[in-house]
């Protein structure tokens, strides 16, 4: 089985390829090409903002990509997180998946701070039970698969545009770039992560993600992030 074709577009080869420069080229894109998505609005893929209790004081809807799916070993592994059966192809497959670190303690706090949805090029079969064992807290209000993604130029795009709300107040946190290129302007870029146990990023990310969650426009700290 190929497991980066049902669960992420970023090989580990390709990973190798330093963030900033992939993301310098996505924003080339997007002026070449004057923006491929609208301008978001409308009825969606994702619907209406919940509101009342809990809900009332979120003001941006956050998009936790692939990253947040955990990292596959293409091998048995000891150390396993989660053991996840997919089928495919008629024949039954054991998935070892390991969490990255911290990705609770993030999950946990963006729940607190976000109206969270999970947004993969993964297929459901396989990321919507690790969904299951990773959200025991209920951080993530809807759920969208590669379904939901617009096949471009050889890449699963996340056109923000689709989903049914401002794209103002739309946030995305990918380590795919081609996975924004639409909506570069929308998004915080992460390394990708395979199987580092000493990585911190998701840690240091939470209190940028304070500030962000008390802005009232997002483009302005994430335009500062993007050339920190």
């Amino acid at each position: 089985m190929d497991n980066p074709s049902i669960i992420t577009q970023v090989s580990k080869e390709e990973a190798k390829t330093p963030l900033r420069e992939k993301v310098s080229a996505c924003y080339q894109y997007e002026e070449e090409m004057g923006g491929e998505g609208g301008g978001g609005g409308g009825e969606g893929m994702v619907g209406k903002r919940g509101r009342g209790g809990k809900d009332e004081g979120w003001n941006q809807i956050l998009f936790l990509p692939d990253w947040m799916i955990p990292s596959c070993p293409p091998q048995p592994v000891n150390n396993a997180d989660f053991i996840i059966p997919v089928e495919i192809d008629g024949t039954m497959h054991q998935v070892y998946v390991l969490k990255r670190p911290h990705v609770d303690v993030f999950l946990k706090r963006m729940g607190e701070l976000f109206e969270c949805v999970l947004f993969t090029a993964s297929l459901s079969k396989y990321a919507d039970p690790v969904a299951d064992l990773l959200d025991k807290r209920g951080a993530f209000r809807s759920r969208l698969f590669r379904e939901s993604c617009v096949f471009h130029q050889g890449n699963y795009v996340k056109d923000l545009s689709r989903l049914g709300r401002d794209l103002d107040q739309l946030i995305i946190i990918d380590n795919s770039p081609a996975s924004y290129v639409f909506h570069p302007h929308n998004a915080v870029p992460i390394a990708s992560w395979f199987d580092d146990m000493s990585d911190t990023e998701l840690l240091d990310l939470i209190p940028f993600f304070e500030r962000l969650s008390m802005e009232e426009n997002i483009f302005t700290l994430l335009q500062e992030h993007h050339c920190s």
